[in-house]
């Protein structure tokens, strides 16, 4: 059987508070993008053991701290009749870029084993298991455009529609350590929620909907600033960087003629 999890971006990031358990209040809207990996799991011989490979873009770390793998493990726990699989990912959204990559495949995992082994899993019991292997694992059970408060768990669909806009991503293979990034900032509740913001008129979000990892990250890689910079340079509606960073990604009029360059080192995808 053979899945395709998608990216997401961040539609806005607002850090609102320190939490007492050393994660931080926020909300954002997440958005999927039609931009995939591919997961496939065989099922082995009850004698046989899991194993995992992956191919594409490179995976950095032990094949046993994978997220898929984990996926596997945190089910078995609790459903030990769960067959051994051969597991298979390629990679083609680049990790640690703000992508949620890792994220998606990890509940693209549960839910493909939820198939497989016919275990009847609700949604409620998916979101569970997924806040296990992350704070923004539960969007992609949901998969949906969502507002997101809490640590990223709690969820709220919301209707938004780009279907007139291209998406150019852009990453520059730059890491943003996502710890120390949290700590460049001062929390803080903004005026208006993003929530009613991005009812607002996508020409108007330039100024209103806001990271705030970006201005602390700018200021220590200038290098993604100037993505986001040459974005709006050309033309591009809205733009942002996206969770952490580094990737940064742009809005652009479907109809538009796009003529952008960047760096060959760079990770450029257009959508």
């Amino acid at each position: 059987m053979v899945v395709f999890p998608n990216a997401k971006i961040n539609l806005g990031l607002r850090i609102l508070a320190k939490r007492n358990d050393g994660y931080h209040d926020l909300e954002t809207v997440f958005y999927p993008l039609p931009f995939y990996d591919a997961l496939e799991m065989i099922r082995q011989p009850a004698t046989g053991e899991l194993s995992f490979s992956s191919g594409g873009l490179s995976i950095t770390g032990d094949a046993k701290d994978n997220l898929c793998v984990k996926a596997y493990n945190l089910l078995k726990k609790d459903f030990p009749g769960i067959p051994p699989v051969q597991m298979h990912l390629h990679k083609a959204i680049p990790s640690g870029a703000g992508l949620g990559g890792g994220s998606a495949d990890a509940s693209f995992a549960l839910k493909l084993l939820n198939d497989m082994a016919s275990l009847g899993l609700s949604t409620e019991q998916l979101l569970h298991y997924s806040l296990q292997l992350g704070s923004d694992c539960p969007f992609f059970i949901i998969n949906k455009p969502c507002f997101a408060t809490g640590r990223g768990e709690q969820l709220e669909t919301v209707s938004i529609d780009l279907s007139n806009f291209s998406f150019v991503i852009v990453n520059p293979g730059i890491h943003v350590p996502t710890g120390p990034a949290f700590s460049w900032l001062q929390p803080a509740l903004p005026s208006i929620s993003l929530k009613e913001i991005i009812t607002s008129p996508v020409d108007t979000w330039k100024d209103q909907l806001i990271n705030d990892f970006e201005a602390p990250v700018f200021i220590r890689y200038p290098e993604i600033k100037a993505i986001k910079e040459e974005l709006y340079n050309k033309g591009a509606v809205y733009a942002s960087m996206s969770g952490s960073g580094s990737t940064v990604y742009g809005l652009f009029p479907r109809e538009m003629t796009l003529n952008i360059s960047f760096p060959e080192k760079y990770y450029v995808k257009h959508l």
